[in-house]
C-alpha cells in the first residue's frame, strides 16, 4: 500500500507497552498455573515420603533460579523480540536458535499451553461433574504404536480455552497486559491464601509431617517397582533416579520464567526492567512453591496427597479445612490461575515465531504484525498446532494371566504432555545457559547491563544438573522423552530445506 505521495509507509512494529511490573507479572503469570495444584500427587508417589517430595521442589527450585540469574544476563544484552530464540542463535548459530523456535512450537510451548488447558478443564470439573476425561464425545482411536486420540468433555473445554485466549491476544497488546496482570494478582493471592490456611489452620495431626517417615520411603510402604512398574533398579540408586522423574512436574511448574524474553521486544528499558523481572519473579514463585508443599504436608496424609482425587492436591487440603465448599473454593481459585497462565503463555510464544520469520526461517506471513501491532498469524499458528495436542494419550496394554485377557487403559494427557515438554526444554535451557559463557568469550567487550552473579559457578551448576536430569528421564521415560526429542531433531532437515528455499528466492531475485 502506498501514501497518495508514492512513498510507503513503515512496516507496523512492536509497541514498547511493558514496564516493570508487567514484566515482572508476565513471569509470575507464566510460572503460576496448573502445576503447583496437581503434580506434588505424582512426584510423592514417585518418592514415597514428605521429605523427598520437598526436596525435588528445591532441586527444581535451584534449576529455575540458577537458570534465571544466566538467562537475565542475556536479556539485558539482546532484548529483542525472540528471547531466547535470539540468544541461541547468536551464542551458537542460526541453526540452534531454530531448533529451538521448531521446537517451542512443536512441543515445549504449544506442549505446555495445551497441558494448562487440560488442567484448567480438570479442575471446571470440579463445578460441572460431567466435564471429564473420561466423558468422550469421540472414544480413543488407535492410531499408531501405542498411541490414540480421542475427544473428551474435558479435552473440548480445554480446546476452547485455547482459542477464546488465542482471539483476545489479537485484539491488541494492552488487553493482553490487562488480562495477564488482573489474573497474576488474583492467582498469586489465591496461592498466598492456600499457605496461610494450610500452615496455620488446616495443620494436624493426621497429616503426613507427623505420621509418615520423612526420608526412608521404604517404611512408608513404597518400593521402587511400585512406583515405576518397569524399573529393573533396586535401592538407594532407584529411589536417586525417580527423584529426577519426580522433578517433571515441579520443573513443569516452575517453567516459562524465560517467557518475558520472548516479548523483550515491547518490553521499557529492558537492560534495567528484564534482569529485575526475572529475578524477582522467580525468586517469588519458588518460594510460594516450596511453601504450598509445605502447606500440603502438614494438612494432608501422605496417602491424602499420593491418592488425591484426578491429582488435585490443592483442593483435597482445603477440602480438610473448609469441606467441599473449600474444595469447591480452590477449584474456582485453579480456573482463574490456569487461564492466566495460559494467557501469558499465548502472548508470550508467538513472538518467537515472529523473529524466526524475520530472519527468514518461518513463514512470511507469521513475520507480519496486525493493525493492533500484534503477530496475529503467529498467535494463530500457535493456537491451532496447541489444541491439537490436547487429542492424544498414550495407550497400556495390560495382561492378567489368570483370565488371559488384555485390558487396555489410556495415559493422563496432562502427565504425558509433561514427560514431552521438560526433556526438550531442558536441553535447550542448558544449552541457553551455555550461551553465557561463550558469549563472555566470543564478545568479551559487548555492553551488559547484568553480569551474571557467581559466574562461572552458577552456569556450570544449571548445565550439570540438567544434563543428569536429561539422562535420567530418556532411561525411565524414553516413550514420552523420546517422542520430545524426536520432535527436535525434525527441525534438523526442515531447516537446512528452508535455508535453501531462501536461497533459491535471493537468487531468482
Amino acid at each position: 500500500m502506498k501514501t497518495a505521495k508514492g512513498v510507503t509507509p513503515p512496516t507496523p512494529k512492536l509497541e514498547r507497552g511493558l514496564g516493570l511490573l508487567d514484566a515482572t507479572m508476565i513471569v509470575v503469570g507464566s510460572m503460576i498455573g496448573s502445576g503447583i495444584f496437581l503434580v506434588s500427587a505424582e512426584s510423592s508417589r514417585l518418592v514415597g515420603a514428605p521429605g523427598w517430595l520437598l526436596a525435588a521442589w528445591a532441586l527444581a527450585g535451584v534449576l529455575t533460579v540458577t537458570g534465571a540469574l544466566c538467562c537475565a544476563e542475556l536479556a539485558a544484552m539482546m532484548p529483542r523480540a525472540g528471547g531466547q530464540y535470539v540468544f541461541l542463535r547468536e551464542g551458537y548459530s542460526p541453526a540452534v536458535g531454530f531448533l529451538f523456535g521448531w521446537s517451542l512450537l512443536l512441543v515445549i510451548q504449544t506442549g505446555t499451553i495445551a497441558a494448562v488447558a487440560i488442567a484448567f478443564a480438570n479442575f471446571v470439573g470440579v463445578l460441572a461433574p460431567d466435564i471429564s476425561a473420561n466423558n468422550y464425545l469421540i472414544a480413543p482411536q488407535r492410531v499408531f504404536g501405542k498411541y490414540a486420540v480421542s475427544l473428551s468433555t474435558q479435552q473440548l473445554v480445554a480446546v476452547l480455552m485455547i482459542l477464546l485466549l488465542t482471539a483476545t491476544n489479537t485484539r491488541g497488546l494492552q488487553l493482553g497486559k490487562l488480562i495477564q496482570n488482573s489474573f497474576t494478582f488474583t492467582k498469586t493471592a489465591a496461592l498466598g491464601a492456600l499457605i496461610v490456611l494450610g500452615l496455620f489452620v488446616g495443620a494436624n495431626r493426621g497429616s503426613a509431617a507427623f505420621t509418615a517417615a520423612w526420608w526412608d520411603s521404604w517404611a512408608n510402604g513404597w518400593t521402587p517397582q511400585g512406583a515405576q512398574g518397569d524399573l529393573a533398579l533396586t535401592g538407594t540408586l532407584a529411589l536417586v533416579a525417580l527423584l529426577g522423574r519426580a522433578m517433571v512436574g515441579p520443573l513443569f511448574a516452575q517453567s516459562a520464567w524465560n517467557n518475558v524474553t520472548f516479548t523483550a521486544g515491547e518490553v521499557r528499558e529492558p537492560g534495567r526492567n528484564l534482569p529485575r523481572a526475572l529475578l524477582a519473579g522467580c525468586a517469588l514463585v519458588v518460594a510460594l512453591y516450596l511453601l504450598a508443599n509445605l502447606a500440603y504436608v502438614v494438612t494432608l496424609p501422605l496417602k491424602g496427597i499420593q491418592q488425591a482425587p484426578q491429582n488435585r492436591v490443592a483442593t483435597a487440603a482445603m477440602a480438610v479445612i473448609f469441606g467441599e465448599r473449600g474444595a469447591v473454593l480452590m477449584a474456582c481459585a485453579i480456573i482463574v490461575s490456569t487461564f492466566g497462565c495460559n494467557n501469558g503463555l499465548i502472548l508470550a510464544g508467538a513472538r518467537v515465531y515472529y523473529a524466526m520469520a524475520r530472519d527468514g526461517l518461518f513463514f512470511a506471513r507469521v513475520a507480519t504484525v496486525n493493525a493492533r501491532r500484534v503477530p496475529a498469524v503467529a498467535l494463530v499458528v500457535q493456537g491451532v498446532w496447541a489444541s491439537l495436542l490436547t487429542l492424544p494419550r498414550t495407550v497400556t496394554e495390560t495382561f492378567n494371566a489368570q483370565t488371559q485377557t488384555v485390558s487396555v487403559s489410556y495415559g493422563n494427557v496432562y502427565t504425558q504432555l509433561l514427560e514431552y515438554i521438560i526433556s526438550a526444554d531442558l536441553v535447550f535451557y542448558a544449552l541457553m545457559v551455555g550461551a553465557v559463557i561463550r558469549l563472555r568469550r566470543k564478545l568479551p567487550d559487548a555492553p551488559r547491563p547484568y553480569r551474571t552473579f557467581g559466574y562461572p559457578l552458577v552456569p556450570l551448576v544449571y548445565i550439570v544438573l540438567a544434563l543428569l536430569l536429561v539422562l535420567d528421564l530418556a532411561y525411565l521415560t524414553p516413550e514420552t522423552s523420546g517422542i520430545g526429542y524426536l520432535l527436535v531433531l525434525t527441525g534438523i532437515p526442515v531447516y537446512f530445506l528452508w535455508r535453501k528455499r531462501q536461497a533459491t528466492d535471493t537468487t531468482d531475485n
